[in-house]
Formats: C-alpha cells, structure tokens, sequence
C-alpha cells in the first residue's frame, strides 16, 4: 500500500472522535466554561466528523478498493455512534436526575437562614427583609444559589 492510497482523514476523524468523547469527562468538567454545557467537546465533535466525512468521501471515490469502502462506513458508523452516546448521555440522562423535594419551591418563602455572601460577610434572611434599600423597605428577597465545585 503506498502512502498516497492511505486514507489518513477517516483515521484521523475516528481517533479525534474517540478523543473528544473521552476529553469531556477528564479534562473539560474541571473548568466552569466547559462544565456546564460541553461547547468544546462538541466543537471537537464537529471537527472529527469532518474528518469523517472527508475520509468516506475519499474511500468511495472511484478508484478505491471495497474494503477501503466498508472500513471508512465502518469508522464513520462507530464516529456517529459514539457522538450519539455522548449527546444522550449529556442531554438526556442527566435530566433524569432525581428533584429535591426539600428545596423551596419558586414564591414560597425560604426558612430562616445565615449564610456567607459573596463579599465574605455573614447575612441572615431577616437582615435581607429588614435593611431598606433606596430608603424603602424590601418587598423580598431574591436568592441565587451557584452551583460549587465538585
């Protein structure tokens, strides 16, 4: 087989494809960005089925042999395979994540707390409602809860 009859693209695609679907849970869920909607891990997706798709696209062309036509079908059915188990697994399964049935509900009111707010300060719900703003009483209190580092 000479170099030039080689069919680096669908290789190439193939192993970016296997890459990608391993880069989300060992290296991009360390980092916010990457973390809460995997944006890399599909960029480096759509790359590898470029890959893919230039390599079918090579091994289909007229001159090539059948074997070379079945593995660059072969390497892209895998490709869309693992790309599907990522996006269900992302997408889909992490909705099914039981509810907490213990968190306040949205309008209902929150029990009495004493938290660190983002200054590093200690504040409790009934300074929230009680401290005015603009001169004015509160009429509530908004809480954004962030989500911390695993």
């Amino acid at each position: 087989m000479r170099f030039k009859d080689f069919n680096w693209p669908i290789w190439i695609g193939f192993l970016l494809t296997i890459a990608s679907f391993i880069s989300y849970p060992t290296l991009f869920v360390r980092f916010p960005a990457t973390r809460d909607f995997p944006w890399a891990t599909l960029l480096l997706f759509g790359i590898s089925l470029m890959f893919l798709l230039i390599g079918v696209r090579r091994a289909f062309s007229s001159s090539s042999r059948a074997r070379s036509k079945v593995l660059a079908s072969l390497f892209v059915l895998l490709g869309v395979l693992i790309l599907g188990t990522f996006i269900v697994t992302f997408f889909v399964v992490a909705t099914w994540l039981p509810a907490s049935k213990g968190a306040p509900q949205v309008g209902q009111k929150a029990p009495e707390f004493r938290l660190t707010d983002t200054n590093g300060r200690q504040v409790s719900l009934a300074e929230l409602l009680s401290s005015p703003i603009n001169g004015k009483a509160p009429r509530g209190v908004l809480l954004v809860f962030y989500r911390g580092y695993w």
